[in-house]
């Protein structure tokens, strides 16, 4: 049996029965990188010393009779995390020497779960495209067509999982980092809920890992199916313990229904700023015929939708206020006059992204507030719907493009072109209101490429779209 290309979930009822131990599955997926990965280039940072003692480890722990959530399960881990020993470099060359002295800790929630970390995923340059590729460690490669992107940020961590290299992985997503490499692979991640993943260490190189409050931005699982998703969840989630998890313990509540017919789902496939391309567009369709035949509750209207227009405003605004907040004053300077020569009626996406990067902090305040009127929208929609399902980006993965300035790139959809960054719309849509959100794979392009659709579920009800995902699954394979 080829182990490594088998859900977690098998792996870890195959190693209670003691059908397989961790070492060979260890082993397995080593040789399985060793072999393939150099077409690849997903494994940046291979671990596998550790690795082989880890599952030791594992085995002989599982002889004394202990039972842990990923007992003796190689996974993978994001560039981005620290690992103890390994260098963090978020691919900036200028750090290439730079080695943690302490775990992540979500590194740490796998280690205590009983995860073999194999080793770090590649990731783009300062976790900035939807591409995975940087100066130290090159370019990662779509699996299924090499000359494709696998996506990014959480890239390299995508390619793994469609190789076989580990059964699970861990990222994270302010731009779809998690559910682009997703949607471009064919495999599952999940977008939590903000604040429900601690992410202390998932830090850039040479800051201290400290636990932060980060806007947008979280951590979360990548896996092959679903449910795995939920297993790696369960490992990840619930506060800081040196921060709320001092005086709170996490309780999700059960997805609303467990049957599909149950669900009443908003099916989204338009976005005022950007078309949708046509093999996304039969992806959305796919999902939509499937949760019809399940008897689901399916609306594509609703007078309850947020604003898209103005959510991906805001988000844009939000997103680069967050990027831009460090740069040298003479670069901001440069931003500054840039933006005050835009014309007030110029609402373009280009603008939004310009004048974010300038905000003043009344300027954030003042987004800030109407994205709150966007979270109770959320909140009314969902009073109704139990999800959402739209695409991840307008197209399947697009051939590489290494040009150094993401602002001037241009991104093709169906024959048109749309600057490079306004592809974020969608994942967007979940992010700038910190709503979970699951990619799930919807079949294939004609071109026989993976297109991904996402599940954005109600805030802190996370089991939600992960449950509507697994029944999804049964359904569209």
């Amino acid at each position: 049996m080829e182990w490594n290309l088998q859900p977690a979930e098998d792996l870890v009822a195959a190693l209670r029965a003691g059908e397989v131990t961790s070492v060979q599955l260890t082993d397995e997926a080593i040789a399985r990188i060793e072999r393939d990965d150099k077409v690849i280039n997903a494994i940046c940072v291979p671990d596998f010393d550790r690795a082989r003692a880890a599952a030791r480890d594992a085995d002989r722990a599982r002889a004394r009779g202990e039972e842990r959530p990923l007992l003796g399960v190689p996974v993978t881990v994001k560039e981005s995390y620290d690992v103890a020993g390994l260098p963090t470099t978020w691919g900036m060359p200028q750090y290439r020497e730079y080695v943690p002295a302490e775990d992540a800790v979500q590194v740490s929630r796998l280690r205590a779960a009983g995860a073999v970390v194999l080793g770090k995923t590649n990731v783009p340059l300062g976790l900035q495209d939807l591409q995975s590729f940087n100066e130290i460690y090159g370019t990662t490669n779509n699996p299924w067509d090499r000359a494709r992107t696998s996506g990014g940020s959480s890239g390299g961590s995508a390619a793994a999982l469609v190789s076989g290299f580990g059964a699970l992985s861990i990222g994270s997503d302010i731009g779809g980092s998690l559910r682009t490499p997703a949607h471009f692979c064919g495999v599952y991640a999940h977008k939590p809920t903000l604040g429900l993943v601690a992410n202390r260490g998932m830090v850039p190189p040479s800051a201290p890992a400290l636990p932060v409050d980060l806007d947008l931005a979280v951590v979360g699982p990548m896996a092959r199916t679903a449910r795995d998703l939920t297993l790696l969840l369960d490992v990840m989630a619930g506060p800081d313990p040196l921060t709320l998890g001092v005086a709170h313990d996490l309780t999700l509540p059960p997805a609303r229904h467990q049957r599909l017919s149950d669900f009443r789902v908003l099916v989204l496939d338009e976005h005022p700023f950007i078309a949708t391309g046509s093999a996304v567009r039969a992806g959305v369709g796919r999902v939509a015929e499937a949760l019809a035949d399940g008897g689901a509750h399916i609306e594509r209207h609703t007078a309850l939708l947020p604003d898209l227009a103005e959510a991906a405003t805001l988000y844009m605004q939000l997103l680069f206020s967050g990027s831009a907040a460090r740069f040298p004053v003479e670069v901001y300077e440069q931003f500054r006059a840039r933006a005050a020569a835009l014309s007030a009626d110029d609402r373009s996406l280009d603008a939004a992204r310009l004048r974010g990067m300038v905000f003043s902090h009344r300027g954030w305040i003042e987004a800030n507030d109407r994205r709150e009127l966007h979270r109770h929208g959320w909140r009314r929609l969902f009073a109704e719907f139990d999800a959402v399902v739209c695409p991840i980006t307008p197209t399947p993965a697009f051939p590489h493009d290494h040009s150094p300035d993401l602002l001037a790139r241009r991104i093709d959809v169906d024959g048109v072109e749309y600057p490079y960054l306004d592809q974020l719309v969608w994942a967007g849509l979940a992010t700038m209101p910190g709503l979970p959100a699951t990619a799930i794979p919807a079949g294939l392009s004609p071109d026989g490429l993976p297109v991904g659709v996402q599940l954005i579920g109600p805030m802190f009800e996370d089991r939600t779209p992960l449950r509507l995902a697994e029944l999804l699954e049964r359904r569209i394979g």
